[in-house]
């Protein structure tokens, strides 16, 4: 899988920019706030996945001079995949439109397991310093790209635990809509149970990448260890079992849920542990182990999405490779080895010396050079 071009339009700080990547190592290098991360962010929207910075669509268009909005932003990429070419366009007004290979749709998941990559950004070291929902953004941003049908049931869930919640907040004082929660609760166990899991059985399709990668890292000096957290008994992955099992915690927890006015077991409040011989990383890991089991977990996820759909993913890295040793440059280095993967920094000359391959500089939002 390759990107061919992307021309971007007043996103963010770049007015416009056009390149034509090459497909091995791409190299966007300049100044701090020129609009390195800007063109990383372009490239990640077509996976279909949210900005990996948090930012509503709204805020990624460009502003004057005079701190005027422009009416518009529009990206627009050709990419291939297994020999096939295909053309991708966002357009960001007041209403977001996407099309993809000429035809118009109304959401961007359309792009999800079509347009595929891992992004690695300073950030998602919170992946392991960082709370619960870090990691849950982290499984359910990897298998919506997997299996999109993933997003759908997703979205239903959280519309679920919404109105379960209001319903909640409106049994204390209206007790005679106590009766209907058996409904929603009978909704939000099945629905929980499939992401449950799903989940479940990405992590084991996870798990041995993890290992052996982070072996690799770490030289071999721990073991790491990766497992679902949750605060239902789970004894297996059956999903009509496991909807039994939520149903009845949800009755066990009902007076209390009532009292405070919110569903306090489910997908939404599960957790993935990480550990290093058997001890959590985000209580005992120093920050180079942190590190090395973010970017493990990383290059585990492109690992699987390789081996469950066949296609290589484009891998993006944000600002990170200089902040590693020579040594683990290296590692990383050789695992994305074939693939294609546009890499930010300031200094060009501190990554890839013997490398092959497309260096771009940025400034102040505009394309300098491409060598």
């Amino acid at each position: 899988m390759n990107v061919n071009s992307l021309e971007i339009q007043n996103f963010r700080n770049i007015e416009n920019i056009k390149i034509e990547p090459c497909d091995t190592v791409n190299i966007i290098y300049g100044e701090n706030a020129q609009g390195k991360t800007n063109l990383l962010e372009a490239l990640w929207l077509f996976t279909g996945c949210r900005s990996f910075r948090g930012s509503k669509e709204k805020e990624m268009i460009l502003f004057d001079e005079n701190l005027v909005s422009k009416d518009f932003s529009k990206l627009s990429m050709n990419f291939s995949d297994n020999n096939r070419n295909h053309s991708a366009e966002f357009l960001l007004s007041d209403k977001k439109k996407v099309i993809y290979d000429g035809i118009e749709h109304n959401s961007s998941s359309i792009f999800f397991g079509e347009f595929l990559g891992i992004i690695f950004a300073p950030q998602h070291l919170n992946l392991v310093k960082g709370g619960p929902s870090e990691r849950r953004k982290f499984i359910n941003q990897a298998l919506c790209q997997l299996r999109p049908k993933y997003s759908n049931v997703l979205t239903d869930f959280n519309k679920i635990l919404e109105q379960r919640n209001a319903l909640l907040k409106d049994v204390s004082h209206h007790s005679e809509l106590l009766a209907t929660l058996d409904i929603w609760d009978e909704r939000l166990a099945l629905y929980s149970a499939i992401i449950i899991t799903q989940r479940l059985r990405y992590l084991s399709e996870l798990e041995p990448f993890i290992k052996d990668i982070y072996f690799g890292i770490s030289s071999g000096k721990e073991k790491i260890g990766i497992s679902y957290d949750s605060v239902i008994t789970i004894k297996n992955d059956d999903v009509e079992i496991l909807k039994e099992e939520i149903l009845k915690e949800l009755q066990k927890t009902r007076k209390e849920d009532i009292i405070n006015g919110t569903t306090s077991i489910g997908p939404h409040r599960d957790d993935i542990l990480i550990t290093l011989d058997g001890l959590p990383v985000k209580n005992f890991g120093s920050q180079g182990q942190q590190r090395s089991c973010a970017l493990s977990l990383k290059l585990a996820e492109a690992a699987v999405i390789k081996k469950i759909t066949g296609k290589q993913p484009v891998a993006f890295l944000d600002d990170v490779m200089s902040e590693l040793d020579a040594s683990r440059q290296d590692y990383i280095l050789n695992h994305i080895d074939g693939w294609q993967v546009f890499i930010t920094c300031c200094d060009p000359s501190s990554i890839l010396k013997s490398k092959t391959g497309k260096i771009f500089e940025i400034k102040g939002g505009k394309l300098c050079s491409s060598t």
